[in-house]
């Protein structure tokens, strides 16, 4: 496994990282978990993503408990959440200074964690002043809850913005964007965020490289593995929106490419996507031991 820096921090980050969404809590338990992770581990995976919303807080339990009884010294591992979605209460979501104090404490408590290493705003919030977004980022910093803070699905003006209000203030600005990153989804990480590279020294932890398993070429038109994602019902509406005849089109066009090379399309798509300069971490999804075990394929 290799190692970047996130960003421009001295944060050292795998380049292959693990995501708890969709799995932790709706596919996997804890025992589950733990062998998943360890898994993850063995390969040389060392960043580890969540979020509070995932499986509803489900997600950062299951992980931390595995964690703790897997016995893992904590400054091994690198782990992040993000914060937007936390409950159906008018201040129990966005990016105010009240959810994200009480969010991030809901997170660690869950997570039963002194602190993470990264902590992300899960998505702009227009309801919200960035400068108090951006002065509660720095106070949870400033406590300990956190090392370092985050964008998620933010648009390059936005993280601009937040950068100007950091500088103003003499605070600290996002260091990482999480974006959705993949062969089918290119333009903001190529294009949009070209400026933000050399100005902020922003790196990325980007999700979805497979398109949500779309890339591995397991679906066709009327096939939904019963094990896969796309088989749950609660992402039933996401699978009409991608298995669609122009994407599975192109995912037959590059399958040929992939037997060439010798490499499977999920290798293939994850290798191309961590080849980029500028993406610190390619976040992956994983449901069986053996997955992770293919990571030394990808470099």
């Amino acid at each position: 496994m290799q190692y970047k820096n996130l960003g421009r921090s001295g944060l050292r980050v795998s380049q292959l990282s693990y995501g708890a969404w969709v799995t932790f809590g709706n596919q996997l338990d804890v025992k589950e978990a733990k062998a998943l992770l360890q898994a993850c581990r063995d390969a040389g995976v060392n960043f580890f993503d969540n979020a509070e919303v995932y499986a509803n807080g489900r997600a950062e339990e299951i992980m931390g408990q595995a964690i703790r009884d897997l016995g893992w010294r904590r400054s091994d591992v690198v782990i992040s959440t993000k914060l937007f979605w936390g409950g159906q209460g008018p201040n129990d979501k966005g990016l105010s200074r009240k959810h994200i104090v009480e969010g991030l404490k809901g997170s660690l408590k869950r997570l039963d964690m002194d602190y993470v290493d990264v902590v992300y705003c899960h998505r702009p919030d227009a309801s919200t002043p960035i400068e108090e977004t951006v002065r509660a980022m720095n106070w949870v910093i400033d406590q300990g809850w956190a090392f370092y803070w985050g964008t998620s699905e933010w648009s390059a003006q936005q993280i601009t913005e937040a950068w100007a209000v950091a500088n103003r203030l003499d605070l600290v600005g996002p260091i990482v964007e999480q974006p959705e990153y993949n062969l089918f989804s290119r333009h903001k990480v190529e294009s949009e965020f070209l400026p933000l590279y050399s100005t902020y020294g922003i790196g990325l932890t980007t999700w979805s490289p497979l398109a949500s398993g779309v890339l591995t070429g397991k679906y066709g038109k009327g096939n939904i593995p019963a094990d896969s994602r796309f088989a749950l019902d609660n992402y039933k509406n996401l699978a009409n929106r991608s298995l669609v005849d122009e994407t599975l089109r192109k995912v037959n066009g590059l399958k040929p490419i992939a037997a060439e090379l010798g490499v499977s399309l999920a290798q293939l798509s994850i290798a191309w996507c961590a080849s980029n300069p500028n993406v610190s971490s390619v976040i992956t999804g994983a449901t069986k031991e053996s997955q992770p075990k293919r990571t030394e394929s990808y470099r």
